[in-house]
């Protein structure tokens, strides 16, 4: 298993950065002795040459997106190479585990995954020495629980990467400039039910220490970066850790910004440091408004309210981030009127520039493991698990709802192919809206011509 290509590291989509969940695990395993090639098919076609010298292809699944593809690779990996072991890693692997290890998976592992695949590649190799290296496709055991153990972390291994310059930029002053991604910390303390963090960390969170993302900044300033997506599923899970990261990154390059995610009760309960750090370098905040509606918010366990919301833009806007809100419009309990004032707050509170038009079209994704399941108030709407498609259907009891979230749907995605402006695309959804309710149709918003949006990243996908 150590000879250079016997271990293939695959990414299929992450967001439309660079992928950390590939280059973390190359460096786990070079550290151990081996070789990986990596391979991302998001930015390179499919090569049948590199999968064809492997003994192990590993999958990243970070998302229910890089899902749906990965499968469809592992398909090409199986007729390509049969004799291979196939192994799934990341969120969606072991909430998708049944299926995947009957159909496309030799092994599937989520969590603090690297020293697992190290461990996989090593009773790989031992397996294949003892009984011939036929058997190795099937010897490896599945491991389909979460890893939830500390680890010992590397600084990522990104030299074999397709360039900065293939993935996502960000945008600010009117400029694309090249974007780096790193995470100081993985898992989450908190337990939102449509989230799929929880069922895989059952509310813990690591950090990574700050030596380790300093040098991965730098590896990727060096490459032309002059901004950083802190990609920690929620950075305030920690504020002191965060605070002593952002000024770490300041003291080291004063001229990168950064970007960050974080839960609107954190920005609320850290509000009074949030000005500390726009002056270090944040620029934009990411923050996973999903609904105005308190019974949905509810629902979903979010742990904020919609007065929560508003102040949170206020908090977050005072400290000279720019907020960028992201929403889950359709949900079985989300009415017409709540969809019609979503666009109404997003336009009275001059968000339209703030939010990808994709936002809109956003339906509840129920995947198999969710704690949504375990959640009574969804069980008159929830119907059978979709299969290949890795979710459960469930029907909003208004038709209009369904039929709402299929028009919006694929009106942003044909505005987003002709370069559409955001502001346009949101006029059209809102009469679209405004249309079904019979209500009277609104122009689209105002904006002064030649304006400067918000900075943001040029990917607005994020699941």
């Amino acid at each position: 298993m150590k000879e250079p290509g016997a271990i293939l590291l695959v990414a299929c989509y992450e967001l439309g950065h660079q992928p950390l969940a590939v280059a973390w695990p190359a460096a786990f395993l070079e550290r151990a002795g081996y070789a990986p090639a990596v391979l991302d098919v998001s930015v390179e076609p499919f090569d049948a040459e590199k999968v064809a010298r492997a003994r192990l292809v590993a999958i990243s699944v970070p998302m229910h997106t890089a899902l749906r593809l990965g499968v469809g690779v592992a398909a090409r990996v199986r007729a390509a190479n049969p004799r291979c072991h196939i192994a799934f890693y990341g969120l969606y692997a072991t909430l998708n585990a049944n299926d995947l290890l009957a159909h496309a998976a030799d092994s599937v592992l989520s969590g603090e995954v690297e020293q697992a695949l190290v461990a996989l590649a090593r009773n790989l190799d031992q397996r294949a020495e003892g009984r011939g290296k036929a058997a190795a496709s099937t010897a490896a055991p599945s491991l389909p629980r979460p890893v939830l153990e500390k680890l010992d972390f590397p600084v990522p291994s990104r030299a074999q990467l397709p360039a900065l310059t293939r993935y996502a930029h960000v945008e600010k002053h009117g400029r694309l400039e090249l974007a780096a991604y790193v995470e100081a910390s993985r898992g989450c303390k908190h337990f939102c039910r449509h989230c799929p963090i929880p069922p895989v960390y059952g509310g813990r969170f690591f950090v990574v220490p700050e030596a380790v993302v300093l040098a991965d900044v730098r590896q990727q300033v060096e490459a032309g970066a002059t901004h950083v997506t802190f990609g920690d599923p929620d950075f305030l899970n920690g504020p002191g850790h965060a605070l002593r990261m952002a000024r770490a990154l300041h003291s080291a390059f004063p001229d990168l910004t950064f970007d960050f995610t974080a839960k609107v009760e954190h920005l609320l309960l850290q509000r009074d440091r949030l000005p500390e750090l726009a002056r270090l370098g944040a620029i934009f905040c990411v923050t996973a408004a999903e609904s105005l509606s308190d019974t949905v918010l509810a629902h979903l366990d979010k742990g904020h309210t919609r007065a929560d919301i508003v102040e949170a833009l206020r908090a977050v806007r005072a400290a000279g981030i720019a907020p960028r809100p992201t929403w889950v419009p359709f949900t079985p309990w989300s009415t017409l009127d709540d969809y019609r004032d979503l666009l109404d707050f997003v336009e009275c509170h001059e968000l339209v520039d703030a939010i990808d038009p994709v936002q809109y079209s956003i339906r509840l994704l129920v995947p198999p493991g969710s704690l949504l399941r375990e959640h009574g108030a969804l069980t008159p709407h929830l119907g059978a698990l979709t299969e290949g498609a890795f979710h459960y259907r469930w029907t909003h009891p208004d038709p209009r709802m369904d039929r709402l979230a299929g028009a919006v749907a694929a009106l942003v995605a044909e505005a987003a192919d002709r370069r559409e402006d955001a502001a346009a695309t949101f006029g059209r959804v809102r009469r679209m809206a405004d249309e079904l309710a019979g209500a009277p149709a609104r122009p689209a918003p105002v904006l002064p011509p030649g304006r400067e949006r918000p900075p943001r990243l040029t990917e607005p996908w994020f699941c």
